[in-house]
C-alpha cells in the first residue's frame, strides 16, 4: 500500500494522463480531472455500490454519444479519481500510474 502526499499523487496523475495515447487523449479536452481521497457515501448510494467497495474513479456528465454540436456547453464534464483507494491496491509508482491511466481511460470511455 502506497501513502502519498495531495502534490505526489497530483503529479502521478499528470504523468499517468501523458501516458495515454493521444487519439483517446483528446477526449480530455474538456474534461476537468478532480482529485478526491475518497467517494462519498452519497456517491456510492447513487451508484449502487456497498460502501466497502472500492470505486477507483466516477465520470460525470454527458457521453459523447449523447451530446450534439448544437449543445451549450454549461458545465465542464469531470473525471473525479479516488486517490486513497489507488493508493490501497499499488505497491510501487509504476503499478500506481498504471492504474490511474486505466482508470481515466475507463472514465472516458462513458
Amino acid at each position: 500500500m502506497m501513502k502519498l502526499s495531495a502534490r505526489e499523487f497530483d503529479r502521478a496523475v499528470q504523468r499517468a494522463v501523458k501516458r495515454i495515447p493521444g487519439e483517446i487523449r483528446k477526449h480530455l479536452d474538456n474534461i476537468v480531472i478532480s482529485v478526491q481521497k475518497w467517494p462519498s457515501k452519497e456517491l456510492l448510494e447513487e451508484m449502487g455500490l456497498p460502501p466497502d467497495e472500492p470505486l477507483l474513479g466516477v465520470y460525470t456528465g454527458a457521453s459523447l454519444m449523447e451530446r450534439s454540436h448544437f449543445d451549450m456547453l454549461q458545465y465542464p464534464d469531470m473525471i473525479q479519481i479516488f486517490q486513497e483507494p489507488l493508493e490501497e491496491m499499488c505497491e510501487t509508482m509504476e503499478e500506481l500510474e498504471e492504474e490511474i491511466e486505466i482508470t481515466v481511460v475507463h472514465e472516458v470511455a462513458h
